[in-house]
């Protein structure tokens, strides 16, 4: 049997989580919040038993008070066929078995359930990605796990037909946000709970010579007039449905009874061989 390979070490994600809990920067996880509450007034319907799968806890607490909020472990403290709705939120990425959260999540849903997830995808801190790298392999000829394989959008969303939802749709939006310098961004990034937690991880400091060469090639490479650099943050939403004997169903192949021709009001013809 082939053993899922250990992408995060769990308990220095926690350690990295409750440093983030003395002096939070949770800007992101405010604003996946806000999209999801408005994706869900876009759904014309009432859940009452829904649950949150989230590393944050007390933010959804006050978003959703009547929810069940859950740690996102690898095995989730989710009942089976117990909720209307279930929101992974913000975690997914941190995920050794993507694919099982996902598979755990639609057990629980009751039929025609939904599951809503937010995660951090491919382009997300790209800037600081290429300027890590470069500067590793400069200073020392090497290069080391730092930032986590984060998906497209174009193979996460393949991930709900893979869990058995249904009806799955994927978006995405793109946040940047501005700082003075790689040092005021890797800051930001500790108080967000998002340090380096990769099971493959080096575990010693990075070396003060590494992080200054990455934070010359940054500026170098992205600053603006004012000396400002970006850092890009893609979010992805992913939604699917526990599977119901009411939702639309696609006709069987061949079964239509009006040519698109006629709909298009286009001429038909053959192609040549």
């Amino acid at each position: 049997m082939t053993q899922t390979p250990k992408l995060t070490d769990r308990a220095a994600l926690i350690r990295n989580r409750a440093r983030a809990a003395r002096a939070p920067a949770l800007f992101l996880q405010e604003e996946a919040a806000l999209e999801v509450k408005d994706r869900l007034e876009l759904v014309n319907r009432s859940f009452t038993k829904p649950a949150v799968v989230t590393g944050f806890p007390q933010l959804w607490k006050s978003v959703l008070p009547d929810a069940q909020i859950v740690a996102d472990n690898e095995v989730l403290e989710l009942e089976e066929g117990a909720h209307d709705l279930v929101i992974h939120s913000l975690a997914l990425h941190w995920s050794s078995d993507p694919v099982g959260q996902l598979i755990q999540a639609r057990r629980a849903l009751r039929p025609d359930g939904l599951c809503l997830v937010s995660l951090f995808g491919g382009q997300t801190l790209h800037e600081l990605r290429s300027a890590l790298a470069e500067a590793e392999v400069r200073v020392t000829g090497g290069l080391s796990p730092r930032v986590l394989p984060m998906g497209e959008i174009r193979d996460l969303g393949g991930l709900l037909q893979r869990a058995g939802l249904a009806l799955p749709v994927a978006d995405s939006i793109s946040l940047t946000a501005s700082y003075s310098d790689a040092f005021a961004l890797m800051r930001d990034l500790r108080a967000m709970g998002e340090g380096n937690a990769l099971h493959a991880r080096l575990r010693r400091p990075t070396g003060r010579g590494v992080l200054h060469e990455a934070a010359r090639i940054y500026a170098a490479q992205h600053a603006d007039a004012d000396g400002r650099i970006p850092a890009t943050f893609e979010m992805i939403f992913l939604s699917g449905w526990a599977p119901d004997a009411s939702q639309p169903q696609p006709l069987r192949p061949g079964s239509a009874q009006t040519r698109l021709a006629d709909v298009l009001g286009s001429v038909e013809s053959k192609l040549q061989d």
